[in-house]
């Protein structure tokens, strides 16, 4: 993402939830890894603990992700209601890539034990370090022509993803984001922002006029 603030500001402000994507990338997979390694290197963690774990899928391993959730899923929902189901799952499968987000829970143990002042907050905090992570990201990739979405359907396919890519059992998962091409239309048809007034969220107090 550029550093321009103006850049910045325009990605925050047209970053929303795009379910209408497809398997076109606007960037190059290297790219793709050099956004996601930014983060990891430059968004905080409490303590410095560095608890993030991505994991990042594109093309066919996007396509395996979401079938493996499909099939769980279709063990668990009604079949009257599966094809709802089944075609919101189609339309992420229809993305190029879905970021994986997980939480090691080795560096919060070790800072429950090094600081147990703080013990009961290091999880919340570890949960507070992946959210930072999956927004810095969302716009980032905004910022790059995607469109995105943010998921959770953990933890249904934790086992068999560790299995499929090798992932550590004990990290949990937290959120998928998938992303791809935009499809044509998709923005223009997004709901107008339903929003709270500032007024009601924004509190400032002894600045200066």
């Amino acid at each position: 993402m550029s550093c321009d603030s103006i850049a910045f500001k325009e990605a925050v402000q047209r970053r929303r939830s795009v379910y209408q994507i497809n398997k076109k990338s606007p960037i190059e997979d290297k790219r793709l890894e050099e956004i996601v390694r930014t983060a990891l290197q430059e968004v905080p963690s409490s303590f410095n603990s560095q608890s993030t774990r991505l994991v990042v899928l594109v093309k066919d391993d996007h396509d395996k992700f979401w079938d493996i959730v499909k099939d769980i899923l279709k063990a668990h929902v009604p079949e009257d209601k599966w094809e709802s189901t089944g075609n919101r799952i189609q339309g992420f499968r229809n993305g190029y890539g879905t970021i994986l987000f997980y939480e090691d829970p080795e560096p919060i143990k070790a800072l429950q034990s090094k600081l147990p002042a703080y013990a009961d907050k290091f999880p919340q905090w570890s949960d507070h370090t992946s959210a930072m992570h999956q927004y810095m990201l969302w716009v980032a990739l905004e910022a790059e022509g995607f469109g995105c979405n943010l998921q959770h359907y953990n933890p249904l396919p934790d086992q068999k993803a560790s299995a499929e890519w090798n992932i550590p059992l004990e990290w949990s998962l937290k959120a998928q984001l998938v992303f791809g091409g935009v499809e044509a239309g998709a923005r223009e048809g997004l709901k107008a922002r339903d929003e709270i007034s500032l007024e009601k969220r924004l509190f400032i107090h002894g600045a200066s006029a």
